[in-house]
């Protein structure tokens, strides 16, 4: 009778599994490293040498679907350690426990991670096992077209696309000054190309050659911008410094609007100057025409008419204000919708223009869902129980002496090739915003995202804020003037001048996908005759 023995696996097996672990846990750890490039920490070196260090990672892996697998762990930690600002909005609100949003994080990242997996899991089937000029390509081009689907599927979410690690300091535009000739998800796919080279030169021990290529980047990283034009038409950007609690509690609604006017207040009597004011400080309905008690919900009376003409008063003579607001949807006497909106008035208080914001925050400004998540007990984070309505699109705001303004709100500025009306194209853009939600790393990092959008465009971006960081950023990406964090204050100037339409602003999100598809078909070439 035969005696059942017990089958001992080889010793090697247990050393794969250790490997497989080891390899996984690098995978987030080199994921985390890379977040650490952006704002506000800023620091690239890590985050080149981190993505570099997943290059080599991915090229190494036996099979697609491993890379795969490798990809999504070093998404999750990097947009887990990207994205913490998020938990903080939690704490702003009072509709669900703040703790949740130390859950809704890593939740995010589940699915953002989806996206390098996507593009390990192309660059590893397109270009086989092994660091090489193809694998470097495809990985380059694989990268560039998830960073596209990720601002794009479900209405996008483009939060720090890799690019902006590129970003030097306030005073010089870095290795993003290349953005106007590749757009901001191209640059990233750019990024990941060089990435992938410093990793093949390390793995080769090509030591002079990675000692010129950190100094190459280095050099470019500290370029001087140049000179700087100076504009025509006169500015105020105001930041009160209003803290979250203050903006939806009807107790500080007077002194709130009385902290923006005194801000405000004219140094030169008649002179021409367009006037700034953020997203969601001023509490007032400033059009016309809503049921008489939406009014007396407010200040000024309950009278629209007053209120604008008390801003008007605010400004003097010879100004014209763009400031936040919010309109309402009326249906049947009640309001069924809201509207995130910019209204420009002038020195008498009439309204001169307006924008509506078309790129709307989920679970932010409207609950997806709402039939199946609100008895759930979820809710939006910004105030209220209707659902704020999507506007139709960039559109340019002619004030005329004034100037003509894009109109970015807040969130929108961060999706490249979609923050300017191209068959209008506006002298500046303003991007309002209220980033006292966001703790201290959502602000600098927005704020970065702000000046991409400036070198894209080749546009001026004044940016008014809340809380801070307010500033203005020259059509080079460079930040002449700001007003830090938590601080209340203005700046007074003139609007940088526009530079001549780039390559991208005349192509928008296309150049990206044309430099993603010359990647790809780079590889394909690089591959063929690398098995000649």
């Amino acid at each position: 009778m035969a005696t059942a023995q017990a089958i001992e696996p080889p010793r090697s097996a247990g050393l794969i599994g250790r490997v497989v672990v080891h390899r996984r846990l690098l995978a987030l750890a080199l994921g985390l490293l890379a977040a650490c490039g952006f704002q506000p920490l800023g620091l690239w070196p890590i985050a080149m040498a981190a993505m570099a260090g997943f290059a080599a990672l991915v090229a190494s892996a036996k099979k697609p679907g491993e890379a795969a697998w490798l990809g999504w762990l070093f998404g999750f930690s990097h947009f887990t350690f990207g994205n913490n600002w998020i938990a903080t909005a939690f704490t702003h609100q009072a509709e669900m426990p703040p703790a949740l949003g130390w859950v809704a994080v890593p939740l995010l990242s589940i699915y953002l991670a989806l996206y390098p997996a996507l593009a390990a899991l192309g660059a590893r089937a397109l270009a086989g096992r092994g660091l090489t000029l193809a694998f470097g390509l495809g990985f380059a081009g694989c990268w560039t077209v998830s960073e596209l689907l990720r601002a794009t599927v479900f209405t996008g979410y483009a939060w720090n696309p890799f690019s902006v690690v590129l970003l030097g300091p306030f005073d010089r535009p870095g290795l993003a000054a290349l953005a106007p000739w590749f757009g901001t998800y191209a640059l990233s796919g750019l990024a990941v190309l060089v990435a992938a080279g410093l990793a093949v030169v390390v793995v080769r021990r090509r030591w002079i050659a990675l000692v010129a290529a950190s100094f190459l980047l280095s050099f470019g990283m500290t370029l001087p911008a140049g000179k700087a034009d100076e504009g025509t038409r006169s500015f105020t950007l105001v930041q009160p410094n209003l803290p979250q609690h203050r903006l939806n509690d009807s107790l500080f609604y007077e002194a709130n609007f009385t902290r923006l006017a005194q801000l405000s207040a004219p140094r030169e009597t008649g002179r021409q100057r367009l006037v700034l004011w953020p997203e969601s400080g001023l509490a007032d309905y400033l059009r016309p025409g809503y049921p008489q008690h939406y009014y007396d919900r407010m200040t000024a009376l309950g009278d629209p008419d007053f209120a604008r003409r008390r801003i008007g008063r605010a400004i003097g003579e010879g100004s014209v204000l763009m400031t936040g607001a919010v309109d309402l949807e009326i249906e049947n006497g009640r309001a069924v919708g809201a509207y995130n909106a910019v209204t420009a008035l002038d020195e008498s208080g009439e309204i001169v223009g307006g924008y509506v914001k078309a790129h709307l925050v989920p679970y932010g400004e409207y609950l997806p869902l709402r039939p199946i998540l609100e008895p759930l007990g979820l809710s939006r984070l910004v105030a209220g129980t209707i659902d704020f309505l999507p506007g139709p699109g960039p559109r340019t705001v002619d004030l005329g002496a004034y100037g003509r303004a894009g109109v970015q709100i807040c969130y929108e500025i961060v999706f490249s090739g979609e923050v300017v009306d191209r068959g209008n194209r506006p002298d500046f853009i303003f991007n309002p915003s209220n980033d006292g939600w966001f703790g201290h790393f959502g602000p600098p990092q927005h704020l970065a995202q702000a000046r991409m959008r400036a070198l894209e465009e080749g546009l001026p971006v004044l940016r008014s804020t809340t809380t801070g960081i307010s500033a203005v950023i020259d059509a080079r990406g460079v930040v002449r003037e700001h007003l830090p964090l938590d601080a209340a204050g203005r700046i007074d100037g003139m609007i940088p001048p526009a530079s001549e339409p780039t390559l991208f602003a005349r192509l928008g999100a296309l150049l990206s996908l044309a430099w993603a598809i010359g990647f790809l078909g780079a590889a394909i070439i690089a591959l063929q005759r690398q098995r000649i």
